[in-house]
């Protein structure tokens, strides 16, 4: 599922594309991930497109109705496990199980394709819009050191699962929780009450570099993941634990290991990250 360098990587390229053009008109394919098609038909065409934005692991494309006298709405876009949301020529053929087609103005189209159609799409305003924002975590690239300690340094539950959870911050998913734990030598059965200020120190400062580095490198495409122009990233070049189960660990040569933390595949290195020390019990 794309995580947040992927939806960064796509929010960043349609917000340098269409701010400023008008949607001609709207196409349907299938709608089954559509909350409410009749919406998207009703609403969108004419509409004209201020900006795009990510939150969390979401989209939202904020537009501008045809009537002045209408207030502002936005069209909520996720993208699930296989979505693509691709500008292009109106005239290139549209790959399989492309269901949205918005034709702007200059003639290009945007373009929703989703082959499991695990997305979601729907119109949101008003007040549905400032609940949907409410229930985003904090936001990692912009959350200072104490917020994020205060988020997950004051928590009996496992680190892992703190990171995961979208209410605490939004956007992190299992490769970059993975990445970020391994560089800060944290292991992911850790609870988050028992790691020392230092240990938060460096997995703040972990998850703000492997975050960064992967939207330089347009994100990870392990495999369908492509930006808004059709292209693949190139982050899963420099997974360094992720995905690599028996392999050596680049820092100290050990195999990674595979675990299942918080219901997910996690991937660490047992000499770095250091398991948690199990309660033994007492003997009566």
């Amino acid at each position: 599922m794309p995580e947040l360098p992927e939806v960064e990587t796509v929010a960043r390229g349609l917000q340098s594309a269409l701010p400023g053009r008008r949607i001609v008109n709207v196409r349907l394919g299938k709608t089954d991930f559509i909350e409410d098609p009749a919406a998207l038909e009703r609403d969108l065409p004419g509409s004209r497109i201020e900006s795009v934005r990510r939150y969390g692991k979401f989209m939202l494309i904020e537009l501008q109705p045809r009537d002045a006298s209408r207030s502002k709405f936005s069209l909520q876009v996720h993208l699930g496990m296989t979505g693509r949301m691709v500008v292009s020529s109106s005239e290139e053929p549209a790959p399989p199980h492309t269901h949205v087609f918005m034709k702007l103005d200059d003639s290009r189209e945007v373009r929703y394709t989703d082959p499991r159609r695990f997305g979601l799409m729907r119109i949101v305003a008003g007040g549905a819009r400032d609940a949907l924002l409410a229930t985003v975590g904090l936001e990692p690239l912009t959350a200072s050191e104490s917020e994020f300690r205060s988020k997950v340094g004051t928590r009996r539950a496992r680190i892992k699962a703190l990171l995961l959870d979208q209410h605490v911050l939004g956007g992190m998913g299992n490769i970059y929780t993975d990445e970020s734990l391994w560089r800060a030598r944290v292991h992911p059965r850790r609870l988050g009450a028992n790691l020392s200020a230092e240990e938060i120190r460096r997995l703040y400062r972990a998850m703000r570099q492997v975050l960064s580095e992967a939207i330089a490198s347009r994100g990870s495409s392990i495999s369908d993941f492509v930006d808004s122009y059709g292209l693949p990233g190139d982050f899963q070049r420099r997974h360094r634990v992720y995905g690599r189960e028996g392999l050596k660990c680049f820092r100290c040569g050990t195999r990674i290991k595979r675990e299942i933390v918080a219901g997910r595949s996690s991937y660490f290195c047992p000499r770095c990250q250091a398991p948690p020390q199990e309660r033994k019990r007492k003997m009566r």
